[in-house]
Order: C-alpha cells, then structure tokens, then sequence
C-alpha cells in the first residue's frame, strides 16, 4: 500500500453517471479513496452508505469523499442507485483493469480486484492517511475523520 508521506498517484476514471473524474479535479480540498473489492456486496454497502451517512462531516472538513472498486460504470449507477447514494461519487476502476487501486498499491493480483482501504490525500496530493481493513470489516469512518481532524489541526500551527 502506498505510505503516508508519499505523493499519490494523478488518475482519470469514471463515476457511477459517466462523468471523468481526476485527482486534480479537487485543488484545495482533501480526497478520501475509499477502495472496496466488489459492487453488490454486503460490507461493501455499509462502507459505501458510511461515506455517505458522513457527508456532512466530510464536507467541514473540506473533504471529498470517493467511493473506488473494479466495477463497471453502469453497475456502479445500478448499485448507487440501489443503496440510495445521492452524494458519494463511486468510481469504476473498470479499465486498465484496477489501475488506480494498483497504482496506490491496494490491488489484489491473485482475486482480480482491490482491498479494502481509506487512503486520505492533502491539498497537495500528499498521502496523510493509509489503512487496510480484513475484507469482511466495515471501515470505522469515524477513524478517518479523527485522522482528518488531525491533520487539519497539524495544518493549522
């Protein structure tokens, strides 16, 4: 997995509604890439509906919320749709098959799709968080925003 400290990766891949979405699209903002193996499975859902339970959150924080995994783009909208996603940008990382999660080092060669992780990038595209998760944990989203506040304070002095 990439390190904290490290400069993350510059990437282009669709979200759930067909549009292109780049890294470089949120200058001034932080950026939580949030990796999850498969569409339409259960610990996937609650991670997903827990980027979006905590938008509000987020959004104090200065902070985008990206929803990543191998699926396609029209799975990606089927799936948003069916979980009640309204905000949560999901992403297909469709083609180059897993080429964003293999570029931030989460990708799982032998299963053919990424791990489970939340990797937090600063307004200067410098990795300031980095955790993997078992795949059948549900990410603690409130471990990210404790870490978002952190680094927020850390910015401030």
């Amino acid at each position: 997995m990439i390190d904290v400290g490290e400069q993350a990766p510059e990437f282009s891949i669709q979200d759930q509604n067909g549009n292109s979405v780049r890294l470089s699209d949120f200058v001034g903002k932080r950026v939580i890439l949030s990796f999850h193996p498969l569409a339409w499975t259960s610990v996937c859902a609650k991670q997903m509906r827990a980027l979006e339970a905590n938008g509000e959150a987020f959004d104090a924080l200065n902070v985008v919320a990206l929803g990543i995994s191998v699926d396609s783009v029209p799975c990606k909208r089927a799936w948003a749709e069916s979980l009640g996603i309204k905000k949560t940008r999901l992403l297909a990382d469709f083609w180059p098959h897993g080429g964003v999660a293999q570029a931030y080092g989460v990708f799982d060669e032998e299963k053919g799709y990424s791990g489970r992780a939340n990797i937090v990038v600063d307004e200067s595209r410098r990795v300031v968080f980095a955790k993997a998760y078992p795949a059948a944990t549900v990410p603690d989203m409130q471990d990210v925003i404790d870490a978002l506040r952190v680094q927020e304070q850390v910015a401030q002095v």
